[in-house]
C-alpha cells in the first residue's frame, strides 16, 4: 500500500483555548469501550461541551460558525496526561486534519503522526493572530504548508514548527509503521522462501 504524502494542510480553523488540556478532556475515559474507534468523534471534549442533562455548554466546537472546521488551535503542552490513541482518534473522526498548538505532549504527537495528523507548533503571539481571523471571519482558510514550515491565512504568515522527523515522514508518505510493514510483506515472504530453515 502506497500512504498519501501530507505537504500542506488547508481549511477552516476553530480555536479551543487553554494550556494543559489533557487526553481525558479530549476523550473521557467511559467512552473508550469500542471495538472500533469509528464514532469516536461525536464524543471529542464530550465533557466541555455537554452537560449532564446532554445538552449544550458554550463551547467553541459547538458554534455553528466553526462546524465546518479541520484544523483545531490550542494551547501549550496540548495533548498530555495518559497516552490513550483514542483521543487522536476522536480528534480525526470528528472531522480534524491537524493540530495546531504552543506544544504537544510527546506520545500524543507521536499518536497523532501515525495516523497522518500533522502537530505544528507555533507562537502563542500567532496562535492569538489567527484565532482573531476566525472570530472576525470563520470562512479564513488556513494553509499548513509542512514543506516551508509556515503557515498562512487573510494574507498573513507565521512560522510553524515540527520535529524533523515526523515531517520528513508525512511529507514522504512513510507516517504509518503498520502500513510500511504491510508493504513490504511481499518482499519479507519472497525472502523467507530462500531460507532454507523455513522451508516446509
Amino acid at each position: 500500500m502506497s500512504l498519501s504524502k501530507i505537504t500542506n494542510v488547508t481549511g477552516r480553523g476553530v480555536t479551543v483555548p487553554g494550556n494543559d488540556i489533557d487526553t481525558d478532556r479530549i476523550i473521557p475515559a467511559r467512552f473508550m469501550k469500542c471495538v472500533t474507534f469509528d464514532g469516536l468523534g461525536e464524543y471529542l471534549f464530550h465533557d466541555m461541551r455537554r452537560n449532564a442533562d446532554g445538552s449544550d455548554k458554550p463551547h467553541p466546537l459547538n458554534d455553528p460558525r466553526f462546524v465546518r472546521a479541520t484544523i483545531l488551535f490550542s494551547g501549550a503542552n496540548f495533548g498530555c496526561g495518559s497516552s490513550r490513541e483514542h483521543a487522536p482518534q476522536a480528534i480525526q473522526k470528528h472531522g480534524f486534519r491537524a493540530v495546531v498548538a504552543e506544544g504537544f505532549a510527546e506520545i500524543f504527537f507521536g499518536n497523532c503522526t501515525t495516523l497522518g495528523i500533522p502537530c505544528l507548533s507555533a507562537s502563542r503571539q500567532d496562535i492569538a493572530r489567527v484565532s482573531a481571523a476566525l472570530e472576525a471571519d470563520p470562512t479564513t482558510e488556513v494553509e499548513l504548508d509542512l514543506v516551508g514550515r509556515v503557515m498562512r491565512w487573510a494574507g498573513q504568515s507565521a512560522p510553524v514548527a515540527i520535529r524533523e522527523s515526523a515531517r520528513e515522514a508525512l511529507i514522504n508518505g512513510r507516517w504509518d509503521a503498520i502500513g510500511e510493514l504491510l508493504e513490504g510483506l511481499p518482499a519479507v515472504k519472497a525472502r523467507a522462501g530462500l531460507l532454507p530453515y523455513l522451508a516446509s
